[in-house]
Formats: structure tokens, sequence, C-alpha cells
């Protein structure tokens, strides 16, 4: 995987292109990945780097950058690639046609050649999108005085640059990412943030860190803070090496499906392992290191029952089988491996005290028998390391320098180390952090588990879920948690979150990028005659966001029938001067109520325009829709909390404690451009909120939203 730096406060004019071809080289070429590090400052150095590609071993350097970047985006031997590199140098910086340079005399004679160039074409070279395209469109934006005159202008150039970013609304998220970076990095840095000053000790090497999850599901919130902290340290705070490694020693409940899934969630998470391991690949070892203490005296063979070995554990009774000889110890073992009827009866603990205070250190169970194939190895081994073997003795074997554990390990600690010692191989050292917890929130596996089996949800990506997955389709960005996650640090106090936070974070990341729509709740919709509107229908480019250009326009069409909501309508006052959004003031002229004298709901509605008024003396600003155009059926869907709890004890009975009605679906009716929206759109339906779009408009379906929190209460 190659790495990219980038100097923030540089020429974005020069950073903008290796960053967008980085990304345009991902897309085209799957096999390519490329981790992005924004440093906060003018150049990388004491000198003019501003940017630095790590690839396989080589360092590149600001120009020889994109020349390294375009060996993954086509072959040497297409016949367009010289092409391409061709424009790369004519318009990068020193080039004949330098599109970087900040003197307007010699830019205008750049674009000049450069408009003439695109007479009659729609791309830099050929009749499809290259990384011509890419770099030239990313040096004009990154310049802001060559975007300036290309928005102002009318030209070939203009035709060219809106139709490279109408076709890759990817080049306008990235633009709107780098320029959020420097305020990003400043709210980390700020008081509010959580202190990284945790004392972890300087090796030699660089430090190492590991995120071990387990293949038995998919990963939540609780999860993600453990994957971003190692991440955190092993990457940001320091130039080291982030090991992922699935801890699959349980065949009972693990699958190929959930490790993939979980590899695919730390690329949503933008977290790239430097390496991927399996504790299966050390089964062998790891016998090996159980034989080694059996051998030593430091582990012994036991079948006492399950629940009288947690009572003896409990009162600190030793086993009846703690004293048994070396060689009966590895004889069981020996049988266990086979998997024979008397092997399963047996199991491995670790000789280490029958009553010391500290009960996780009362001869834990260190080895067990299982029958069921393992996904990854089959039926080659019958018995398997419990976490407490696997944990020690693999974070050493791995090099890992630094285990970062939440704190319900901590009790574990002294049995980590123990391990260690008996086997004489190198110490690790161990820091605590604080789980995850939130209110009404379930993070137990076993619990999430049940409530997929129960059919309570519809899976692990439902958006009632607190997994990685379900909190994205409920419309959280993984900016949003990275911040949270960095901000609430790795703290050791436990406490339990209210969703209002993240979620107020998240709005801080989608608003300046979320496109604004117009939806009207269909039920009871009033019909309002505007008099002074055309009698004929027509539409207008608006903004889709009034301070982001960069999102650009979308159609809003007049006509003089107007649908209104119910609920704005019944607030009406005759000859009440409003602001219809988007459009300009009103006069309400007349209110026609139902005949039946228990039902209040507005019937129609009279309106007179009065443009020349002034929107800032009405108290009301009123969203609406010409009737006379495509409506698009919409459903909005908000969710509420699974449970009722705000804390679950560990012995709670979940099915006792699930809120009756956590779905609330309402029929509406959105403005035309809502049937372009893709999946994974996130919008604003103005005066109602933002909103992630999860089933697009298709072949006359609604279309189905879910309201994103914002963090506030309703």
């Amino acid at each position: 995987m190659a790495t990219l730096k980038l100097a923030v406060q540089a020429n974005q004019a020069l950073l903008l292109p290796p960053l967008l071809v980085a990304t345009y080289a991902e897309q085209v070429n799957s096999n390519e990945k490329t981790k992005t590090h924004f440093e906060d400052a003018d150049s990388l150095d004491s000198g003019a780097t501003i940017a630095q590609l790590t690839k396989g071993g080589d360092i590149f350097t600001n120009d020889s950058i994109i020349p390294e970047l375009l060996k993954d985006v086509s072959p040497p031997e297409s016949s367009r690639s010289e092409s391409v590199k061709e424009w790369v140098g004519l318009t990068n910086s020193g080039g004949t046609m330098d599109l970087t340079i900040l003197d307007n005399k010699t830019l205008d004679s750049s674009l000049q050649r450069l408009d003439s160039h695109l007479t009659l074409r729609s791309h830099m070279v050929g009749y499809s999108l290259t990384a011509a395209d890419i770099f030239v469109w990313g040096t004009l934006r990154g310049n802001k005085i060559a975007y300036a005159k290309v928005k102002k202008a009318n030209n070939n150039i203009q035709r060219w640059f809106n139709y490279i970013n109408d076709t890759n609304p990817w080049l306008a998220t990235t633009v709107t990412e780098l320029n959020s970076i420097s305020i990003q990095k400043k709210a980390v840095a700020s008081s509010q943030g959580g202190s990284y000053d945790i004392g972890l000790s300087k090796v030699q090497g660089g430090v190492v860190t590991r995120f071990p999850p387990e293949p038995s599901g998919y990963l939540h919130i609780g999860h993600a803070k453990a994957a971003l902290l190692n991440d955190h340290f092993a990457h940001e705070k320091s130039d080291g090496t982030l090991i992922c490694r699935f801890d699959d020693t349980n065949p009972s409940k693990e699958s190929q499906e959930y490790q993939d899934t979980i590899l695919a969630d730390l690329e949503l998470m933008k977290i790239h392992p430097d390496k991927v391991t399996y504790s299966s690949d050390y089964f062998q070892q790891m016998y090996e290191s159980c034989l080694q203490l059996l051998e030593n005296g430091k582990a012994y063979a036991d079948d006492t029952e399950r629940e009288q070995m947690q009572a003896e554990r409990r009162d600190g009774v030793p086993s009846k089988r703690r004293d048994l000889s070396i060689a009966e110890n590895i004889q069981h073992f020996e049988e266990m491996k086979s998997g024979s009827e008397e092997g399963l009866r047996w199991c491995i603990r670790a000789k280490i005290s029958v009553d010391d205070p500290n009960k996780a250190l009362r001869d834990p169970v260190i080895y067990r028998c299982n029958l069921q194939p393992h996904h990854r190895t089959g039926s080659t081994w019958k018995i398997y390391p419990s976490y407490d073997l696997c944990a020690p003795f693999l974070d050493s074997l791995e090099g890992v320098t630094h285990a970062l554990r939440t704190n319900e390990y901590r009790d574990r600690n002294p049995q980590y180390a123990w391990i260690q010692k008996a086997l004489g191989i190198r110490e690790v050292e161990v820091f605590d952090f604080a789980r995850m917890n939130f209110v009404r929130t379930v993070l137990s596996k076993r619990k999430l588990t049940k409530l997929v089996e129960m059919g309570v949800v519809s899976g692990w990506d439902d958006p009632r879920m607190p997994t990685v997955r379900g909190i994205l389709r409920r419309g959280m960005t993984m900016d949003a948690l990275r911040e949270f996650m960095i901000k609430e640090g790795p703290s050791s106090n436990i406490i339990t979150q209210d969703w209002s936070k993240p979620w107020a974070i998240n709005k801080k990341f989608i608003d300046p990028v979320s496109a604004r729509h117009t939806a009207m709740i269909e039920k009871d919709l009033v019909e309002a005659h505007v008099r002074g509107a055309r009698e004929m229908t027509y539409s207008e480019d608006k903004p889709k966001h009034g301070k982001n250009p960069d999102l650009g326009t979308k159609s809003v069409v007049y006509g003089n029938c107007i649908l209104i909501d119910q609920d704005d309508a019944k607030t009406f006052e005759q000859d009440e001067e409003i602001t219809l959004m988007n459009w300009g003031n009103a006069i309400v002229r007349k209110i026609n109520g139902t005949l039946n004298p228990l039902n209040n709901n507005v019937k129609s509605l009279e309106l007179e325009l009065h443009l020349q008024g002034d929107f800032k003396k009405t108290k009301k600003k009123i969203t609406w829709l010409a009737k006379e155009q495509e409506l698009i059926p919409v459903d909005l869907v908000d969710f509420d909390h699974l449970i009722t709890k705000d804390k679950l004890e560990k012995d709670d009975r979940i099915e006792d404690l699930l809120t009756k009605k956590t779905e609330v679906h309402t029929e509406a009716v959105a403005d035309c451009n809502v049937a372009t929206l893709q999946e994974g759109d996130i919008i604003q339906f103005e005066r109602r909120g933002y909103f992630r779009i999860d089933k697009p408009f298709l072949h006359g379906k609604r279309a189905v939203a879910f309201e994103i929190p914002t963090g506030r209460s309703k």
C-alpha cells in the first residue's frame, strides 16, 4: 500500500492534482490503495517538499509523484498514456501552459491555449475520462485565480470543467475534505479533545499495535474505537505498524463472511492495516507452547464439570486434577488433540493460583476441545487455545510493542504477563482504555446476535444497530465518527455516552455538502392558487446549496398552483404576508376550510404574489412544491432506540427491554430532482432535516430516506 503525505497549507493547485489522481487510480485499479496523511503545515520539511508519495520502499516528492501514479492508471503501452503525460507536463508548474501560476497575464495566456484545445472536446485526451482530465481539473480548482476566471467565463473551459465536475461528484467531495482538514486538525488538538500523552514507552524500530477482532459478527462502535485508537498510535502518533489479527480460535461462532465484512468495515473507516494475520496461522506454535507449559509443570489437564469448576474458582478450592503428573497431563492433552471421546472431557488450565484475590489468576482455562470444522483450517485441529493464551503469545511473537485493550481486561493483565514469563518470551507493554458505552444501546455481541436471530432487526446493517454498517447506513459519516473517537481519546474513565455528541459532530460534516431539496407530507396536502404567477409552468436553475456552489444546481419548478403542508397552512391568517422559499413573498388572501365542523383542516388557499416584499420581515418561511411537475414519492423513516433501559446490566434479558415501536414511516412527495439521487446520498429536506437515501426512486417505486439525527432533541 502506498502512502501520500500532503502539507495542507501549501498551494492547492499543487496539492489537489496528486490527491485526486491517487483517488482516481484507486477507482480504475482496485488493487492500488493509497493511504493519505495530511500535515497542518506549508511544507513537509524545512525545504520545498509539499507532497510525498511512499510506494514499495521508494519515495517520490512533488512533481515526481504524478508520473508514478500514472503507472497505476494506464499501462505504458496504452495509446493514450503518452498524451496524458504530455498534458500533465504542459499544465504543471514550469510547463509551457502552467496553470498553477498566480500571475494574471501568464495565466490568461495558458487559459486561452487550453480553451482552444477544448473546442468541440469533452475530454482532454480521447473520448473518455483520463488522468489528464483529473489533473487539469484539480489544478484549475486549486488555483483560486484560475477557478474564479473559469466560473465567470462562458467558454469551452467552463463547459468542460462543469461536465467533469457533474459526472464525477467525488471530485467536489475530495476538495471539500481537503479544505476542512486544517479545521479538523485544530479541533482534534483543542482542549476539548482527549489527551494522547498516555506514557507509552518509546521502542527501537517503531510502535507496533494490533487490532484483534473475532470473526463472529460485524464490528460495532465499541470495536471502532479500539480499531481507531490502535491505528492512531501506529500511524498518526508514530510512523509505526498496525496489525489486524483475526482471533479465529472458536470455530463454533466464526465464519468467512464475518471475516470479510470486518476487513470491509476497516476500509470504510479508512483504517489500512500494514499486516493482516490470523491466530489460526499459529495453531502449531500455540500447541507447542502449551506442551511447554505442561512439561514445565505450569499447566495441567482437568475434566472437572463446568459448573463445579466455576464454583471452585469462585471459592478458591483447588481442582482434584491439579496435581496430576506431567506425563498424565501430556497424555490427556494428546487425547484432546485427537478429538477422541475421552479427550472431549478434558481442558488445559494454567497453573497460576488457586485462591489469588484476583480471580482471573485462579487457574484459567487456556485450551479446550471443539470438533466443529474451522472456516480456515477445516478439521485439522480439534483443540483451540483460549484468548488468555492466544493474546500474550501472539502479541509477543508478532512483535507487538504496545497492546491496547479495554479496561474490562484489566484484571487479566497480570495473567497476560504471567503467560509471557512462563513461556520465557518477550514481554509486551499493556495499556487500558475505557470501552465505549451508549445509553439505550446493546454492545454485547451475544445480545446483538440475538436481536438478529429474533428478527427484531433486518440484519447486522440495520440502521438501528450500533454496528459500523448500521450507523453508516443511518447517515453517520466516517470522518465524523473518527473525529468523535479521537476527541474521546484513550481515557480509562468508564462513562455512558449519549448519542447526541457524535450526531452533532456529524452534522458539522454533512451540512456543508448536503444538497437542499423539498419534501411535503402527502397526507392532507393543501393546494394553493397563486395570483400573479405565470399561467404556464416554468423552471429555473437554483443552487443546490446556497453556500457551496461546487454542489451544482437543481431545477425549481414554478406554477400558479402549488402544494403546501397542512401543518403550515393551519398557521396562516387572513392577509398575512409569508415567504415562499426560493420564490419570494406572498399574501394569504383566502383560507378555505372543510365542510366538516369536526375537522379544522385547511382544504385550499389563495395567495397573491408580493415579490417586492421584504422576506426579513415575515415570520413564516414556507416550503412548497409546484403541482405541475414530476413529484417523487418518498418514504421518510425515523428510528428510535431498540431498548428501553438506559444501561443494560449483564444479566438483563434483552427480550424484556425491547422498545415496542422503533420505526416511524411518513409518506411524502418531493421535488423532481430527487429522482436522480442515488443510494447513500445525504441531503437536506429543508425544514425537515437531513436524510440519507437508502433506496433511490426506481421503476416508479417510492424512494426511502432515513432521517439523520443531529444531536438535538425533537
